[in-house]
């Protein structure tokens, strides 16, 4: 069942990639609480999303078992880079934490627009839930800010190099 929308992607590449970077985003937050436990400024901030990432992430694993589409077989992978990425980006600190979010979110609040261009009115239900979770990942990027992504070490490279990983991966999980 591979349904075509208007553009060259696939619902289910969206489905797959969709849950695979909500995977990686679990991952990453993991990664950062990892290294800044509980009590470490902006613990609290990542906590938060991390619980909503899982709730996107649930409900991704729910509607890929419903439409039988397969997940990435790279998900072994990005377990590992995204815990991997989540912590370093903690040990450099708060700040560079909070810029790793910032750059993600960015991503993939332009992927979902993206993914509502192309899907236009073709899937209510993937539509409804793409809009709404990037509204979250918007509010996720916008707590970043506040928190002083901005001012991370070398915030320009650190973003830069964070936004191309994403591009690629999303680039990669639509199709492996």
């Amino acid at each position: 069942m591979s349904r075509e929308t208007p553009g060259t992607e696939t619902i289910e590449q969206m489905i797959r990639v969709d849950q695979a970077g909500e995977f990686g985003a679990t991952r990453i937050y993991a990664g950062q609480l990892a290294v800044m436990g509980d009590r470490a400024p902006g613990a609290g901030d990542i906590s938060a999303m991390a619980l909503q990432e899982a709730d996107h992430l649930h409900r991704f694993n729910v509607l890929m078992n419903e439409r039988g589409v397969r997940p990435t077989a790279l998900q072994p992978f990005w377990d590992v880079a995204g815990f991997a990425l989540g912590a370093a980006t903690a040990l450099i600190g708060p700040e560079a934490a909070m810029a790793c979010t910032a750059a993600v979110e960015e991503e993939i609040d332009r992927h979902y627009t993206k993914q509502l261009d192309t899907l236009g009115d073709n899937d209510k239900e993937l539509g409804d839930m793409i809009r709404e979770f990037r509204e979250d990942e918007r509010e996720h990027r916008e707590t970043a800010l506040a928190a002083g992504a901005e001012r991370a070490p070398a915030y320009p490279l650190l973003s830069g190099a964070i936004r191309l990983g994403c591009r690629a991966a999303i680039a990669i999980s639509k199709r492996i």
